[in-house]
């Protein structure tokens, strides 16, 4: 077998699937194969569920600290081995090798250090007696077997995002990653193999139907998916025959509310830079930018020139801004989106894949659009961002907040109640204020509407993975 084929990780074990099935791995950069991984059946998410099961009989009374210990040492193999999951991260996704290595290696292994501490202090309340003679206690305790799945936009944080929680609160987990992107979540399962025990955490790798398949399994006790709508609404309609516990995150559509008095130069430069980020695959890009009319055709111009210079390339191509779309179909749903662009709308800069081999495409602005167009109501999950300008204040909240999505947003102004109103009316999980994008391990990350429910990261994000239980003595 070679180094380029992933294995499942399963009871501690590095497996194929029983059936033999593979999937072929492509280099997004090249659009050449470059390793494959296991398509996974209804037996491998057999094993991997009752391994997980097995092993939280025992992980679900281990303590805190044992937790703790383990998470730490778990960071410090992913700091160890950086280059080699590097690798792994960039072959499946084709980012440029060094914004990972700085910008979201760092940020994975502090997720797992947070969670480590938070394991040692999930809340509770004092016990007391709220009928005579009788004490109250409240436990909160792990919820079993934990379902999840991620996406290819971010393999290894994502999978970091979930992992790490679940395991601080005394859970097992079974893992599968995106079929296009599992290199660096089968190393992640090895590295943690040295700290863990035995089904603790199981990766298996597959397509659709292996994620029907544990979803449905019945040792799973709580799902936890980051992805598109859709599979929200599948996956939610298959865990509801057995009421299993849901946490979903289902992207966004971030709207970015630019006032006639911010800061032009700060918002341009921190917005061109962001929304472009990963090729715009991000469910907290700033994609739609509303703008006071007033000074709109003055910021459209200045975004527009500061997107032109964006520049997309392999992961070692020098000044290199962002990489590849993560696969042929996500390059073709971006595609068609600008092909039926309605009349009125005006592609300003780019609006074209770049040809070359891989997915690449140009950074993209689009002027002139209505609320209710398919590029305006749609996750582009692209280098594109619409460009609207609004008339007043009430205005820009209704622009904000008239399409189904509900993840994050931002708002660029000097009048600290204008921003504080915004934060109030914006329907979505996260506001920020002359800035956007940042996420830190202390602070929720979730949304509302069509971008689902439950939060990532933070306290919040640890108590979702468990449940509450009163003794009364």
């Amino acid at each position: 077998m070679a180094d380029t084929d992933r294995l499942n990780h399963i009871d501690g074990k590095d497996l194929p699937a029983v059936s033999g099935a593979t999937l072929r791995l492509v280099d997004p950069a090249t659009g050449l194969t470059h390793g494959t991984a296991p398509l996974s059946g209804p037996e491998d998410v057999d094993m991997a569920c009752l391994a997980a099961e097995e092993a939280f009989l025992g992980w679900s009374l281990t303590t805190p600290a044992e937790r703790q210990t383990a998470l730490l040492r778990i960071a410090d193999a992913l700091e160890k081995e950086a280059g080699t999951v590097t690798a792994a991260e960039v072959a499946d996704t084709g980012k440029p090798r060094a914004l990972f290595l700085g910008d979201e290696l760092p940020a994975i292994v502090d997720v797992l250090r947070y969670f480590a501490g938070a394991a040692r202090n999930l809340p509770g309340a004092a016990a007391a007696e709220y009928t005579p003679g009788r004490t109250s206690v409240l436990r909160r305790e792990p919820v079993g077997v934990c379902a999840q799945i991620t996406p290819w936009n971010y393999p290894l944080m994502m999978a970091v995002w979930k992992v790490a929680p679940a395991l601080a609160a005394g859970n097992t987990v079974v893992l599968k990653p995106s079929d296009t992107t599992p290199s660096s979540a089968t190393l992640l399962a090895r590295l943690a193999a040295e700290h863990l025990p035995p089904g603790v955490l199981n990766v298996v790798c597959g397509d659709r139907d292996t994620g029907r398949s544990l979803v449905a399994h019945p040792q799973v006790r709580l799902v936890a998916v980051t992805g598109s709508f859709r599979a929200g609404q599948q996956i939610a309609t298959a865990a509801a025959a057995d009421l299993k516990r849901l946490h979903l995150e289902l992207g966004g559509n971030a709207p970015v509310l630019i006032h006639a008095d911010a800061d032009l130069d700060d918002a341009v430069e921190q917005l061109a830079s962001l929304a472009f980020y990963n090729a715009g695959q991000d469910c907290t890009a700033p994609t739609r930018m509303l703008v006071d009319r007033r000074i709109h055709d003055d910021f459209l111009a200045r975004f527009a020139e500061r997107a032109a210079r964006q520049r997309p390339g392999a992961p070692d191509e020098n000044e290199t801004d962002f990489g590849p779309l993560a696969n042929a179909g996500q390059l073709a749903g971006v595609s068609g989106l600008l092909e039926r662009l309605p009349g009125h709308a005006e592609i300003v800069v780019g609006g074209a894949a770049l040809p070359r081999p891989g997915y690449f495409h140009q950074a993209t602005v689009v002027a002139g659009v209505r609320q209710e167009d398919e590029i305006v109501q749609s996750e582009v999950f692209g280098p594109v961002v619409t460009v609207q300008p609004f008339a007043d204040e009430a205005e820009a909240l209704r622009l904000a907040n008239g399409v189904p999505q509900g993840l994050a947003a931002s708002v660029w102004t000097r009048d600290h109640d204008r921003a504080m109103r915004a934060s109030r009316a914006l329907r979505t999980g996260v506001v920020w204020v002359n800035t956007h994008g940042t996420t830190v391990s202390e602070m929720p990350h979730g949304g509302v509407g069509h971008s689902g429910w439950g939060s990532d990261l933070s306290l919040t994000g640890l108590l979702d993975y468990t449940q509450v239980k009163h003794v009364m003595l």
